[in-house]
């Protein structure tokens, strides 16, 4: 029997050997990332924050604060605004989780700890091309508008790049 709700926990770079299938399942959303670089984005990021059912990860965040030795295009783009934000690289989840209303208590913890630190904006990025709309109208419903957009991975890629200022979200 699962356990009816998962409970978040701190992820260190021991869990990137776990949540490399999850994260590459998740591709074109996420990247195809090497279990080394997840550690290393583990390590880098202000809030490595996973979710566990039974025991197992079924889904993570990972956000970013200003000044991280990450040199991600999108990344670098929200860093050029000069605006104080918590940039999202990555929220995953296993399959069987989608659509469980799991991204909103992910995003509730980014909003809390941009809050926590004083920033004004929480910042991530959607594929536009290939698309993914079911991203797009789930950012939008908690108030990410699109503040850029830019083709990255050499051309393969285009990506809106979206805001979304801490003070509309729902504790």
């Amino acid at each position: 029997m699962t356990s009816p709700t998962p409970t978040l926990r701190r992820l260190t770079a021991a869990d990137a050997d776990e949540l490399t299938p999850l994260n590459d399942a998740a591709s074109p959303a996420v990247p195809i990332t090497a279990a080394a670089e997840l550690a290393r984005l583990i390590t880098l990021a202000a809030l490595p924050l996973g979710l566990e059912r039974d025991g197992r990860l079924v889904g993570f965040v990972l956000a970013l604060a200003p000044g991280a030795a990450y040199d991600s295009e999108n990344y670098r783009f929200f860093e050029g605004r000069g605006v104080a934000s918590l940039y999202v690289d990555r929220i995953v989840f296993a399959e069987s989780e989608r659509g469980a209303g799991l991204g909103q208590v992910l995003y509730a913890a980014v909003f809390d700890e941009a809050r926590t630190r004083g920033f004004s904006e929480v910042t991530c990025e959607v594929n536009l091309d290939p698309p993914n709309p079911g991203s797009l109208a789930f950012h939008a419903r908690l108030g990410f508008r699109q503040v850029g957009e830019q083709a990255t991975k050499g051309g393969s890629v285009t990506v809106a790049l979206l805001a979304a200022p801490v003070a509309q979200a729902a504790a």
